[in-house]
């Protein structure tokens, strides 16, 4: 692996942690608690070696990638960047706190933050996927 190969890395951990966090929607929806939770866990999982990875990245690389596209695809594409990047800033906290209310057993504000957590959540993960597909593969 070199550092070349990690914006693909952090595409696939994207992707995984969007599998994730449907697949623990779907638990949850059923009533299978601990399902969700090791879902859940491995989705975080998946987003912290992302954040890691795509730290890395941009600390050994030029900090900004620039974007080819021209014309109605750019600006798409920008659509599309900009409330990712916001919202994956956003939701930091927001994780811990879920996270920290799920352990602490306050299943109430858990559920209060993770309604509107997960959309935003899944959101970030599945641009995530887009940003580069759009950046390295159209």
């Amino acid at each position: 692996m070199t550092i070349q190969n990690l914006p693909t890395l952090n595409a696939c951990l994207n992707a995984c942690a969007a599998v994730c966090l449907l697949a623990g929607w779907i638990s949850i929806k059923k009533g299978k608690r601990n399902t969700h939770k090791r879902w859940m866990v491995t989705a975080l999982i998946f987003s912290i070696i992302f954040l890691t990875s795509y730290i890395t990245y941009h600390y050994q690389t030029e900090f900004v990638t620039h974007y080819q596209g021209v014309g109605l695809i750019r600006v798409v594409y920008f659509l599309i960047l900009i409330p990712h990047v916001i919202l994956a800033i956003a939701i930091i906290p927001f994780v811990i706190s879920a996270v920290w209310f799920a352990v602490k057993k306050d299943f109430r504000k858990h559920t209060k933050i993770t309604r509107w957590l997960w959309p935003v959540w899944m959101y970030v993960s599945v641009t995530g996927v887009i940003v580069y597909l759009m950046l390295y593969i159209f």
